[in-house]
């Protein structure tokens, strides 16, 4: 586990995550895009704010990282990939410090989930959202009946960092930010979501 300034990084990049969703600019774009059903680029425009308050640099759809040659950028078709230094050109590649998937279709959370966990990074974060705030229960049951339970548990063991699962209800939206989202972290050693 990663640790910025003696905190975990998780707890770390939550703080800042919610301290620039109490900001108009982040939040009214945030929630009038989850009234309409298409939440992806108001809350990329968030996540990658987020890493950039934490001096990483972000790489998601139109937010290209400078330097780098690449054209793509989203790296390895993640929604966001985050590093701690900076590109300039002559710097070697380095694994991620955090990496992002921002899933608006129920049928693609599982796929989300499991993506992220392929990844060496100090932090994995899935964004969903669902209907009703019942809904992010079966959300949870599912990424760990059909991602985690299934895979071998030396696996399960080796996976390094911390890897979060933030479900938003719609029905939540009056009470945004704080009871819109729900954090959960994947405890590698039970192999359950816990409240984070």
């Amino acid at each position: 586990m990663k640790a910025i300034g003696g905190q975990n990084i998780g707890l770390v990049w939550q703080a800042e995550f919610l301290k620039l969703l109490r900001q108009e600019n982040y939040a009214e774009p945030l929630k009038e895009s989850v009234r309409k059903d298409d939440w992806t680029k108001a809350m990329t425009s968030v996540v990658v704010a987020t890493c950039q308050s934490l001096g990483w640099q972000a790489s998601a759809k139109g937010y290209p990282l400078p330097n780098i040659g690449i054209r793509s950028s989203e790296f390895l078709a993640l929604d966001v990939t985050a590093f701690a230094n900076t590109f300039d050109g002559d710097q070697q590649w380095e694994f991620p410090i955090a990496v992002m998937e921002l899933e608006n279709q129920p049928d693609r959370i599982n796929y989300s989930l499991w993506k992220v966990l392929c990844i060496r990074a100090a932090l994995r974060i899935v964004f969903c959202y669902c209907r009703s705030p019942s809904d992010r229960i079966h959300t949870i049951t599912a990424l760990r009946d059909r991602v985690i339970r299934p895979m071998p548990i030396s696996d399960r063991i080796a996976i390094t960092g911390e890897t979060l699962v933030v479900v938003g209800s719609r029905d939540e939206l009056a009470i945004f930010p704080s009871g819109f989202f729900k954090w959960w972290e994947l405890d590698t050693n039970t192999g359950n979501f816990e409240i984070f």
